[in-house]
């Protein structure tokens, strides 16, 4: 599937705090977010060994996905705020987001990306199992989260 030209994926940076802001609001509307994430904790994803990916379409921010470290896990990190707006679903974008948070999750030395979701997401689920994620043990103790989900990245050798 591919994106429609005007789509960019990029790494966000502290200049696109409030766009960051914004589409993850957007995100916490959504899903129903209780445990949101402060102004502080948005500007910790933005080290080194973590970031966040913004698709933007004609420079409208139109999706997110964020990458955390789990320091509790030997070379594994963890999959945040996976989102795009309902007018531009079903055109790869989601697959985009992901796809660049793996490459770099991979070219920062993390071998595993764990995620957590709720039941009730049934799209979300058999996206995540469609990329490879499988069901794990309780990796974290977010209230809302019913299901955990692991995936082992694996360097291409083309």
């Amino acid at each position: 599937m591919t994106i429609e030209s005007t789509i960019q994926i990029e790494r966000a940076t502290q200049a696109d705090m409030a766009k960051i802001q914004s589409i993850i609001g957007d995100y916490y509307e959504a899903i129903t977010v209780m445990v949101r994430d402060s102004q502080e904790q948005l500007e910790t994803y933005l080290q080194k060994d973590s970031g966040i990916w913004l698709a933007c379409d004609d420079g409208i921010t139109i999706g997110c996905v964020v990458l955390r470290p789990l320091p509790q896990r030997e070379n594994a990190c963890e999959v945040k705020r996976l989102y795009v707006k309902d007018s531009h679903r079903r055109q790869g974008i989601a697959e985009a987001l992901m796809n660049s948070l793996e490459g770099y999750a991979l070219s920062q030395g993390y071998q595993s990306v764990y995620l957590d979701t709720k039941d009730d997401l049934k799209a979300a689920i058999r996206f995540y199992e469609r990329r490879g994620y499988k069901p794990c043990e309780r990796y974290n103790d977010n209230p809302q989260a019913t299901l955990f989900m692991r995936r082992e990245l694996i360097a291409s050798t083309s």
